[in-house]
């Protein structure tokens, strides 16, 4: 089993950037933290990896409302953010999803 890349910063874009709120921020790598287990538990199907993927997108669109609540918002930075690090864990695993399917479900 392949273990994750330590060294990476999830949401790097998002953690550093004070308009977003570092507890919302942490529930976005938590979701997608999420995927990353199932990936580092050797999974290779990808209809099961998307579901994950689709779980984890879900969950971040659920998130909008609390986002909102605290002069935030899921935009354009959180979007990029978002989806290069979904794009970075894919490559890190070998994983043939492209970005944009693998965050179809998104509102954001």
């Amino acid at each position: 089993m392949k273990r994750f890349d330590e060294s990476y910063l999830l949401l790097e874009e998002m953690v550093n950037d004070d308009y977003y709120p570092k507890f919302l921020v942490e529930k976005v790598k938590e979701q997608i933290l999420h995927v990353i287990r199932l990936l580092e538990n050797g999974e290779t199907s990808q209809d099961v990896i998307q579901k994950k993927l689709d779980e984890m997108t879900l969950a971040i669109n659920g998130l909008e409302e609390e986002f909102e609540e605290n002069d935030s918002e899921i935009e354009t930075v959180a979007r990029d953010s978002i989806g290069i690090t979904v794009g970075y864990v894919l490559d890190w695993f070998g994983i043939d999803i492209d970005i944009e399917t693998a965050i179809r479900e998104r509102d954001w």
